[in-house]
């Protein structure tokens, strides 16, 4: 009967036994100890325990003594805790008892709990960390947590509120019901210790089951959205303020009568002359090469006017689309074409009210916008695109062109009343060959200008250089100028700009001869070629592509070569 319970004992026992001899050779095995070590007990029996244990190094027979270990080990993806200790066989034979304990899930449980903790002290730090006060209660509307915005809120502490009926501990609470009902009840007024607070009340489901519910108060009093809305509406309103001033500036012309560089009488008489058309409302029409600076003395007109406060509006005729081009200067209304901003637009005339639009670019102007601008200057007024109703307007026109819009007359390109209508003040501004005295004061001023923007400070130029530059014909006027130096400034390694870092095709003997290889007399004439074209096609790049037989792309490569 004895030995039976023990057996049952040892067939039942969810730990592993292992029963070896003094000489660590397995004498028995129970089940348990065959499923951990993945045998059989007649595979088990007579076997050296090194075979399936071979970390575990117990005591031999006559060193044992009363000697108990215990260490873990890996065997076949399980971990397993063995404790062994010594017993006695029989009167003449001494072995060791191994004690096996799986405990594989147990540590993966205990890391379970560990990634639990870790995540609890996290959701913890963001709860209490939180503006809004929260509570939370579980399917029995008793408070399982809360942070500690809501517990400076309602003037409880957490010890006194976990794990009590949650209508016991917040006044005029309502989360008990929303358990019950399941249903969330959002912004809703809840009066705590005087004050209206908005919250709300959302439950907790897992599946289907409802098993908590979180409050949030998301102002503490209704006063704080009266705060907010005001805060709001004073944030509006520096916005449009600062909208309206950075409006302003970009509608602000930039450059004065100062900006303009030169010392030549040519120079001084036509700054005299734009003083002097400034002071009325009068059209002007600018009138020189491309690169000679038009936009700058368009910029001086309407700062040296008495509406310099207005508004400066630039539009470049050439470069917007015949058929944007109308609701660009003139504006539209809502529905007036497919696309139709919702509320209209309005054009730039009408934004450069009381101010000066300037008209770039006026001879690439399509002869159908003529007509309709013609009627702008004649009769100061417009009707915007897809409108009924006439806008009188009160805008200074200033018009500029790099054609010859007399040619351009007389081919019928341009009509001859807007011609005339355009030419009431006309300024010819000089090409750069034509100032030549001015040369040396516009390099120092690209010099110091370039050197602040291109970060290498300011750089001399030799004399040798200054002498090359002075030579130069310049079609490309003021523009190629700037390019050249900007250049240069980019591989000059010293302080001084050197005849060498100038492009090759302007550096010339001082009688005119070019000294130059085949190859960089190629190039010169192939620069002229490229100017000749654009001059003909009056700075239309691609149609000056297409008469060289060049694509755009190699042409503006060849543009950048040259510095045109």
């Amino acid at each position: 009967m004895y030995f039976s319970k023990l057996s049952l004992i040892w067939q039942t026992c969810v730990q592993g036994m292992i029963l070896c001899n003094s000489e660590l050779i397995i004498e028995a095995a129970n089940p348990s100890a065959e499923r951990m070590l993945v045998s059989s007990a007649n595979c088990l029996a007579g076997k050296p325990l090194a075979m399936y244990l071979p970390t575990i190094k117990p005591a031999k027979s006559g060193e044992m003594e009363q000697v108990i270990t215990e260490e873990t080990v890996s065997v076949k993806a399980k971990t397993l805790n063995v404790c062994t200790f010594p017993v006695t066989i029989t009167e003449k034979q001494t072995g060791i008892l191994l004690l096996l304990n799986d405990v594989t899930e147990l540590k993966e449980v205990r890391k379970k709990l560990e990634d639990t903790e870790k995540w609890k002290n996290i959701l913890t730090t963001v709860l209490d960390t939180a503006y809004e006060g929260i509570v939370i209660v579980d399917e029995n509307g008793y408070v399982t947590t809360f942070n500690q915005a809501y517990e400076n809120f309602i003037g409880v502490k957490r010890e006194k509120m976990i794990g009590r009926p949650v209508e016991e501990v917040v006044e005029n609470t309502r989360l008990h019901i929303v358990v019950k009902t399941g249903k969330p009840e959002i912004r809703q007024i809840q009066r705590i210790k005087g004050h209206d607070m908005i919250c709300d009340r959302i439950p907790i489901r897992e599946g289907n089951k409802i098993i908590g519910a979180v409050g949030k108060v998301l102002f503490r009093d209704v006063s704080e959205i009266d705060q907010l809305q005001e805060q709001t509406r004073r944030l509006k309103q520096e916005l449009e303020y600062y909208k309206g001033r950075l409006r302003r500036q970009q509608q602000q012309a930039r450059y004065s009568v100062e900006n303009i560089i030169g010392k030549s009488k040519v120079i001084s008489d036509l700054k005299e002359m734009v003083s002097k058309a400034a002071t009325s409302r009068s059209t002007v029409l600018l009138r020189g090469e491309s690169g000679t600076g038009k936009e700058l003395f368009a910029h001086a007109i309407h700062n040296s006017s008495p509406f310099y406060a207005k508004a400066f509006i630039k539009v470049n005729c050439a470069a917007i689309p015949e058929n944007l081009l109308e609701s660009e200067l003139f504006g539209y209304e809502e529905g007036a074409f497919t696309g139709a901003k919702k509320g209209g637009k309005i054009g730039k005339f009408e934004q450069a009210e009381g101010g000066s639009i300037f008209l770039d670019e006026i001879g690439d102007m399509p002869l159908s916008m003529q007509v309709k601008l013609l009627r702008v200057l004649q009769e100061r007024e417009l009707e915007r695109v897809g409108g009924t109703q006439t806008i009188k307007i009160n805008t200074r026109v200033i018009a500029a062109t790099n054609c010859e819009l007399e040619e351009l007359v007389l081919d019928g390109k341009f009509r001859q009343d807007l011609f005339y209508r355009l030419n009431v003040v006309s300024l010819p501004i000089p090409a750069l060959r034509q100032r030549t005295e001015d040369i040396p004061v516009l390099i120092e001023h690209f010099l110091d200008k370039l050197g602040k923007v291109l970060g290498c400070g300011h750089k001399k130029i030799s004399s040798d250089a200054l002498e090359i530059l002075l030579n130069h014909s310049w079609p490309g006027n003021i523009r190629e100028l700037e390019n050249v130096l900007e250049r240069a400034l980019n591989i000059v390694d010293g302080d001084e700009i050197l005849a060498e870092h100038l492009p090759d095709y302007l550096i010339e003997t001082t009688n005119g001869a070019a000294i130059v290889t085949l190859k960089e007399a190629l190039a010169k004439k192939e620069c002229e070629m490229l100017k000749k074209a654009l001059e003909t096609t009056h700075g239309n790049v691609i149609e000056a592509a297409r008469r060289l037989g060049l694509s755009k792309s190699s042409f503006y490569e060849k543009m950048s070569r040259y510095g045109i």
